[in-house]
């Protein structure tokens, strides 16, 4: 299990992301309206809009599954978000190409 990225909630995606990719160097991967993928060199971040998505930390596993029902998304991983005991969102991330390989 590897840590995938972290999802941090902000008011308005778009001055972050400027902020972001100006003073850090980062690479946006995916925007759209409500959450933005930023590439750091051994991980993500994502921006998420507060009124639409939970902050999070995902980890990449190859048993995902193990830890509940798989919610595919639009680029073809599938995920299982849980609530730890401290009430914090863990996401485990299979990823399609992943699951192609076993």
């Amino acid at each position: 299990m590897k840590l995938h990225h972290i999802a941090l909630r902000v008011p308005d995606i778009a001055p972050v992301v400027m902020w972001r990719v100006k003073t850090r160097n980062l690479d946006t991967v995916h925007q759209d309206q409500t959450l933005t993928l930023l590439d750091m060199e051994n991980m993500s971040t994502v921006l998420v809009l507060r009124s639409k998505h939970l902050p999070n930390v995902v980890f990449k596993s190859l048993e995902a599954e193990k830890y509940g029902d798989l919610t595919t998304h639009r680029g073809g991983s599938e995920s299982v978000c849980v609530q730890d005991p401290f009430r914090n969102a863990v996401e485990f991330l299979e990823p399609a190409a992943v699951r192609a390989l076993q």
